[in-house]
């Protein structure tokens, strides 16, 4: 009977998680469910757990703090291949180092973020709110209560996060090489030429 109980929830969160736009918490599937929200993650993992076994094309990951389904790893360059037509707008390697700035140095300021950069970041901040990467997460206690940037669920959902805490280690201040390069990757974006002594701004 138990087994038969695992079955139903295991075909009930499948098809939950296949028509969200966006990763499910499991609280939320809990509360559909009427089920324990341990049991919920714990039927998630074994989920997760069997599709990789069976080596299929997809993978339930976490990611946002919720579940989705996603492509594996693997097969990333035929589902490139299949969404060139609609590739969105690539970001600039201005943006992406400050990007790396704020998810690491967050919650910070544009003043902080020029500090950091040596050139006025206005520009790179906005569109990087426009794109939904980045957000007001609140205002400095100082003088003229500056506003603070944080990074947005959007972020690590494109980076395939589960929170901040799975960020690779960075040097103090400076994004390097190999965070800029993540933050590629997970956006796929391609970059242009490498951007050159700090002299003007981009977006």
């Amino acid at each position: 009977m138990e087994h038969d109980d695992h079955r139903d929830i295991d075909r009930a969160i499948e098809a939950i998680v296949l028509v969200a736009h966006e990763p499910v918490p499991p609280e939320l599937i809990a509360q559909l469910l009427e089920q324990p929200v341990h049991l919920v993650e714990d039927r998630c993992e074994t989920l997760a757990a069997s599709y990789r076994e069976h080596g299929h094309g997809f993978e339930l990951a976490r990611v946002a703090g919720g579940y989705r389904y996603q492509t594996h790893p693997d097969l990333t360059p035929y589902v490139e291949r299949f969404l060139l037509a609609d590739q969105r707008a690539r970001l600039s390697g201005a943006a992406l180092e400050t990007l790396a700035i704020v998810a690491y140095k967050q919650p910070i300021s544009r003043a902080q973020v020029a500090s950091i950069r040596g050139v006025d970041p206005d520009g790179v901040l906005r569109s990087l709110a426009a794109r939904g990467y980045i957000g007001e997460v609140g205002r400095d206690s100082g003088p003229g209560q500056a506003v603070l940037y944080g990074t947005t669920p959007l972020f690590l959902e494109k980076l395939g996060l589960d929170s901040l805490d799975d960020l690779p280690p960075i040097a103090e201040f400076i994004p390097g090489a190999d965070v800029v390069e993540a933050l590629e990757q997970g956006l796929r974006v391609t970059p242009a030429t490498p951007p050159a002594a700090p002299s003007g701004d981009g977006s």
